[in-house]
């Protein structure tokens, strides 16, 4: 009986041992257990990359003119209206002529004046140099005194200089029926280029006076070219040089890229609210017309690109080591961050091309969890 009761409490205490020990393992299994930090991150990928100049510009028609006029008087009437399309030579407006045909028909009677007189001139010229001849032949003769021979001479060369005089007069003459005749042509206002008309700035019955200044009547644009003028910083115009590609949007267009090439950059700046902006310039087609004078265009100016290579943000990068290689922390599959140094090509500072160091889909730290330890506590392993 008593070796029965010792055996049952031998069972008994093994039970016991394998039910805690049970329980320890269920419990070890159970227990939570640390989890790497939450690492916010991006995963590396293939992409296209560019470092590009951004500024603001404004477009303007690539030929602009202000039409005026240099005749005085009413305008009498206006041939064309806001919008309208106009070719090269066509009549736009036209000034009372009244004075400037006036003025030519008083210069043709001046002209007409001095060739009647050049005429009378002409025929006492003919007679005197008659005369001279007849005088001459009877000195030859002596049948003629020197003083009437003396005087034929003197009556023929005082009517020869009377009619250089006049032809003289009646050159500048002509010069007056030339300049009357074209400010009578002034009167008749014809485009200086085909284009559209973008303003009128003076409407029949208004008086045009063309005294100090010439006066504009209306503007005329080809709208078919466009100029866009960039505003580049002083920080950034250093970055960019003539033949560069250049892509803008409009506001009313964003999804919509323009593109060209940089024509020029004026080398005298324009200082706006105490900073320097130097203006650059290129040109696009716009051929449907969506572009007007005046627009708003977001440029971009690029100076670099790169197609097809490794990219990944530029906020993953940390200290640069003296051979030029950034470090880089990359997570593992149980997402714990290691360093890597890599070496780095194209950033325009917000994503960066890895050129080693990094492989496609793989994940790099771009910023850490709020309960994270600082950067580095976390590491393991060693620099790669």
């Amino acid at each position: 009986m008593m070796l029965f009761s010792s055996l049952f409490r031998t069972r008994r205490r093994k039970i016991a041992a394998v039910t805690v020990a049970l329980l320890i393992g269920l419990a070890t299994w159970y227990w939570p257990r640390p989890k790497p930090p939450a690492f916010l991150f991006a995963k590396v990928v293939r992409n296209d990359l560019e470092d590009a100049v951004l500024a603001t510009g404004v477009l303007q028609p690539i030929k602009q003119v202000e039409v005026g006029s240099q005749a005085n008087g009413q305008l009498r009437s206006l041939k064309v209206v806001l919008g309208d399309t106009v070719s090269k030579g066509q009549l736009l407006a036209e000034i009372d002529p009244t004075s400037s045909e006036n003025d030519l028909r008083e210069a043709n009677a001046g002209l007409t004046t001095l060739a009647a007189d050049r005429r009378a001139r002409s025929i006492r010229h003919a007679q005197a140099d008659r005369e001279l001849a007849r005088q001459r032949q009877l000195a030859r003769d002596d049948a003629t005194s020197p003083r009437d021979l003396e005087k034929a001479r003197t009556e023929a060369d005082a009517l020869a200089a009377e009619l250089a005089s006049l032809d003289s007069q009646i050159g500048q003459q002509k010069v007056k029926v030339d300049k009357a005749r074209t400010h009578l042509s002034y009167t008749r206002i014809t485009a200086p280029i085909s284009g559209t008309v973008t303003a009128i700035t003076t409407q029949e019955g208004q008086t045009v006076t063309a005294i100090y200044q010439i006066p504009t009547i209306l503007k005329i644009a080809d709208l078919s070219m466009m100029t866009i003028r960039a505003q580049v910083s002083e920080a950034d115009v250093v970055r960019i040089r003539a033949g560069q590609p250049v892509y803008f949007n409009i506001l009313g267009a964003p999804e919509k890229r323009y593109e060209g090439k940089l024509r020029v950059i004026q080398p005298s700046p324009e200082k706006i609210n105490n900073a320097i902006f130097f203006n650059a310039l290129f040109d696009v087609p716009n051929p449907d017309g969506v572009l007007r004078p005046d627009m708003t265009a977001q440029v971009s100016i690029v100076s670099a690109h790169v197609s097809n290579v490794l990219t990944f943000p530029s906020v993953a990068l940390g200290e640069k080591r003296a051979d030029g290689r950034y470090r880089v922390r990359v997570l593992d599959a149980k997402g714990n961050a290691h360093p890597r140094w890599v070496k780095v090509g194209l950033d325009n500072r917000l994503t960066a091309q890895a050129l080693d160091g990094l492989s496609e889909g793989e994940r790099v730290v771009t910023a850490d969890p709020a309960d994270a330890p600082p950067p580095g506590a976390s590491d393991s392993g060693t620099l790669l």
